[in-house]
């Protein structure tokens, strides 16, 4: 058995009835482009400290006027900004002793589905699904992610996304997977190619397409057709398999680096799915712009830790290169804590989950991804829940250990570093949203991530990644007011996010205590 037999992605264990082919319909797909506009509103934040990843140092007292969405006037807030004189109605705050910063941004999300619940079961219980969808974007929110990026998605699931009283600016990128291949093997195929339709077809395949429409699934025509559909970046995906399946068909290189072109000429950045050093060696050698997870899996047979010659060669490519490089470290510890029989006890999940999906996850039928996986954790016999964490544990401790060290030498050579977390991770509970940004930070740190490089991978580097920077990532005049108001300097501490003083969506200042889900009884 692997090191990690689960490891691979946003999905690690092939189905073995419909009812998980469903859900992975579901998870393969993620949602929305942006919140809805609301009406023109006058804001003026006074006295702040500005700290922005364009930036040297941060602007002390200053004063930021926002109009509407967008941020009209920044001045020292002793002199008059011209600007002002607009904002005679103003909603003023005293931002003395925080700092004013850009929304974070998670660009590795799939917002289509309810965490750890199947299809079947949000129709069984409609009470708890409900408060669920309404609940997960304020949890985003809630950990000052004001963007998010789902990586899997279609025009049909972003308009369910948006449909929200209160929801985060959110893009998708089109999965440009290999037809039959990761992610679309998990699929029926009575609906694959419709529910992912962006699929490659390569030439002489001779695969179960009619010959009509294999034109319309070259890289040409399915970059144009994302492109028409609104996406802002392609997802493609290098990944053999896992647990029972490991045969699965990987495209040529010649094929991703026409979808790289096409891409490029269109002005959409390529994200890859690459956890081995197999398919990072592959997304460098085809040109792609950013390798969506950290490297886990070395294609060596032992069981270290310690970044070996081959694999410090992947990760020098990647910072001479300046490939975008998502290191979901999160991933592997939220599939190791779904065995954890202390992680629904957390109080910290009350405030990004509702009571009742809580307490539904404790039950045998909320445990039913646990009791999948249970055997391929290879326990002990008559194995107790102790007995079970230490297996998994061990289980989990190598590929975490890699990708940790892997985090760690990319940071102190100061590679192109962006914050996502593939949230969730899998059809599991323990990668919480929003929550799941706040622990991703934690295991940055303890990879050797610096707050400041934190920082600036949450919010100008991801901006720039993905094509957003003139609208998002930076506090600087003419840019979206997403804003957080904080307590401390998030370049010197990542505490700066877990008390967040007020969250600002699009010009509307949101009081954190609005977000929490225990704010009403579902």
């Amino acid at each position: 058995m692997n090191a990690n037999p689960l490891g691979q992605g946003y999905m690690h264990v092939p189905p073995r009835t419909n009812r998980l082919a469903w859900l992975l319909l579901l998870w393969s797909s993620g949602a929305g482009w942006c919140c809805p506009s609301a009406a023109a509103h006058d804001l003026r934040i006074e006295h702040v400290t500005i700290v922005s990843a364009e930036r040297t140092n941060p602007l002390r007292n200053a004063s930021v006027s926002v109009h509407g969405d967008r941020i009209i006037g920044i001045s020292n807030a002793n002199v008059a900004n011209a600007s002002d004189t607009t904002l005679a109605a103003a909603q003023i705050i005293d931002g003395r002793g925080l700092y004013l910063v850009s929304g974070l941004i998670d660009s590795h999300v799939h917002l289509g589905y309810i965490p750890g619940m199947t299809a079947e079961q949000e129709l069984k219980h409609p009470e708890i699904a409900r408060a669920a969808r309404a609940q997960i974007p304020r949890s985003y929110l809630y950990f000052g992610f004001t963007t998010l990026i789902d990586l899997v998605s279609t025009p049909g699931e972003m308009a369910r996304w948006n449909n929200h009283a209160i929801v985060p600016d959110s893009y998708f990128c089109g999965a440009a997977g290999l037809i039959d291949g990761y992610p679309m093997n998990f699929l029926p195929k009575s609906s694959r190619y419709k529910d992912m339709p962006y699929f490659l077809v390569e030439p002489g395949a001779g695969l179960g397409v009619p010959p009509a429409d294999a034109a319309a699934h070259s890289p040409e025509a399915v970059v144009a057709r994302m492109k028409a559909d609104g996406a802002i970046c392609v997802k493609t995906f290098f990944e053999r398999g896992f647990g029972a399946q490991r045969d699965l068909p990987v495209p040529k290189l010649e094929t991703i680096r026409a979808l790289v072109r096409a891409a490029h000429a269109a002005g959409l950045p390529v994200l890859l799915h690459a956890n081995t050093a197999e398919a990072q060696t592959f997304g460098l050698d085809a040109g792609v712009d950013i390798i969506a997870h950290g490297l886990w899996h070395w294609n060596e047979p032992s069981a270290a830790t310690e970044l070996t010659p081959a694999v410090k060669a992947i990760l020098d490519r990647v910072v001479d290169a300046k490939v975008g490089w998502q290191p979901t470290i999160q991933v592997l510890v939220g599939e190791r804590d779904l065995f954890s029989s202390s992680f629904l006890s957390d109080p910290i999940l009350a405030r990004v989950l509702p009571p009742s999906l809580i307490d539904w996850y404790g039950t045998q039928e909320g445990q039913w991804f646990h009791d999948f996986l249970v055997p391929l954790m290879r326990p002990p016999a008559n194995a107790d829940a102790t007995a079970l964490d230490a297996t998994v544990v061990a289980e989990y401790a190598v590929p975490i250990g890699r990708v940790e060290r892997a985090t760690g030498y990319l940071a102190k050579h100061r590679a192109r570093l962006l914050f996502g977390t593939d949230t969730p991770s899998g059809p599991i509970y323990a990668n919480p949203p929003g929550l799941n940004g706040w622990l991703e930070m934690q295991r940055l740190t303890g990879a050797g991530v610096t707050p400041t490089q934190i920082f600036q991978a949450a919010t100008l580097s991801n901006a720039q990644a993905l094509g957003l920077d003139k609208d998002i990532g930076t506090v600087q005049v003419g840019r979206r007011a997403n804003l957080l108001l904080l307590r401390d300097d998030p370049t010197q501490t990542i505490q700066a996010y877990a008390n967040i003083a007020k969250v600002i969506l699009r010009g509307r200042v949101i009081d954190p205590s609005e977000l929490v889900a225990t704010r009403f009884s579902p």
